[in-house]
């Protein structure tokens, strides 16, 4: 069964920023506000599908305003109207940036000194702040320039997997290892290296809001699990899809990605996923559940 790659999650810790807000880095760009709240809104809504990432921040805080944690948003300015954004945290993230805007915006980044764990957004503004970050202090061990973005807004065609359900927080130690097994296999080390706190606390989150999704075979043993990483009252973002290798090649991928394209769009009118353009194999099951290409994303991964 293929695995996605839909988010690294943020283990590098972050300077806080809130000192930053209303600060401008260069002539165009400066660190939003709680008063931008409304424009960044507006950017996000002219595509809530590649923009659920900074959506659900939004939803989740209701402002542009630092965190206490370290992210915040970079606005680029046009003759005072904000035409695009930057989400700057443990990742950063563009928000509908043109490749010049997305060179802008590496240039503001670069002096702030900080580390970060992915790239992610849409290809051409991904690709060219790494044009610019690459001359930075971190190197990219991995950098995934094509990757189709694709989205399902109606119920799947395929028959559902009738055993899939949320998480249970009494599953826990027995999701856990199956998570781990998927992002070793995806990325080539494990997450729980030195203990791997976050990304513990990462797993039991998911679990308790309803966004991860398991099904056990008569061993007991996770056969097929899924989250939906990402969540908006508009979108969803599927990742960590993930099946036993003891039970791929019998079928049982499209019904179990139809059931969690099912519980996805119980949550939001459009859920999406973004897969390696080389997956062939993974593409081939997307498009049998229905989902279509809505555009490319890119992730470098460091």
């Amino acid at each position: 069964m293929a695995r996605i790659l839909s988010r690294v999650a943020p283990w590098l810790p972050s300077a806080p920023s809130r000192r930053l807000e209303g600060e401008r880095l260069t002539g165009t760009i400066r660190v939003l506000g709680a008063s931008d709240t409304g424009p960044l809104g507006e950017l996000v809504a002219r595509d809530p599908v590649a923009n659920v990432f900074i959506d659900a921040q939004l939803t989740a805080s209701g402002s542009a305003a630092p965190t206490s944690s370290g992210g915040m948003v970079l606005g680029r300015f046009d003759g005072g109207t904000l035409d695009s954004a930057c989400w700057v945290g443990a990742n950063v993230v563009p928000i509908e940036a043109s490749a010049e805007a997305a060179v802008e915006f590496a240039d503001a980044i670069l002096p702030l000194g900080r580390r970060f764990s992915s790239v992610f957004g849409l290809s051409e503004a991904v690709l060219s702040i790494w044009s610019r970050l690459q001359d930075g202090p971190q190197r990219a061990f991995d950098i995934r320039a094509r990757q189709p973005l694709m989205i399902l807004d109606h119920a799947p065609p395929a028959g559902p997997a009738t055993g899939l359900r949320p998480t249970l927080e009494s599953d826990y130690d027995a999701v856990l290892p199956a998570c781990a097994r998927m992002f070793e296999e995806e990325l080539g080390y494990s997450p729980l290296t030195g203990g791997g706190s976050y990304y513990r606390s990462r797993v039991r989150s998911l679990i308790r809001q309803g966004h991860s999704l398991v099904d056990f075979d008569a061993s007991g043993a996770v056969r097929f699990k899924a989250e939906l990483g990402t969540v908006s009252p508009r979108a969803t973002q599927i990742q960590g899809v993930w099946m036993d290798p003891r039970h791929r090649g019998r079928g049982l991928a499209a019904p179990y990605m139809a059931a969690v394209a099912g519980y996805a769009l119980s949550l939001a009118p459009v859920t999406s996923l973004y897969v390696n353009d080389y997956n062939a194999a993974a593409l081939a099951t997307y498009r049998r559940v229905g989902f279509r290409q809505a555009g490319e994303f890119a992730t470098v991964l460091f």
